[in-house]
């Protein structure tokens, strides 16, 4: 019988360890869902450039920028609610802080990518 709890209790941390390395990817694709959302303020930026009026253009790219800093806010919030419900085992999840320090620097990175934008 304890042969058997083990095993049950192996296969338990194996599913935590996949689920934080999830968690990670997850935040990894949600930070690149965030640089796209960038990059199209910036592409809205070389297209519409001689688009009248300007501010409306710089509007409609400044949308694209608060949406960035909602998806970095919004993706380090939900990985650090879900490693706090887990335990890792044997593999060793990035700390939250490391994460909320990604997010707050890209969320910058965009809030200043978007007084450029203004600026031009």
């Amino acid at each position: 019988m304890s042969q058997e709890n083990d095993l049950a209790q192996n296969r338990t941390e194996w599913a935590e360890d996949r689920t934080i390395l999830a968690n990670e990817r997850t935040f990894a694709g949600w930070m690149r869902t965030g640089m796209a959302a960038v990059a199209l303020a910036i592409g809205l930026r070389a297209v519409f450039g001689a688009f009248e009026p300007t501010w409306l253009a710089k509007l409609v790219a400044s949308i694209f920028i608060v949406l960035a800093v909602f998806i970095f806010w919004a993706a380090q919030s939900s990985a650090r609610q879900t490693l706090s419900r887990l335990n890792d085992n044997q593999a060793h999840a990035q700390p939250v802080r490391r994460m909320q320090t990604i997010a707050i620097l890209l969320a910058l990175g965009a809030v200043a990518t978007g007084g450029i934008l203004w600026a031009l």
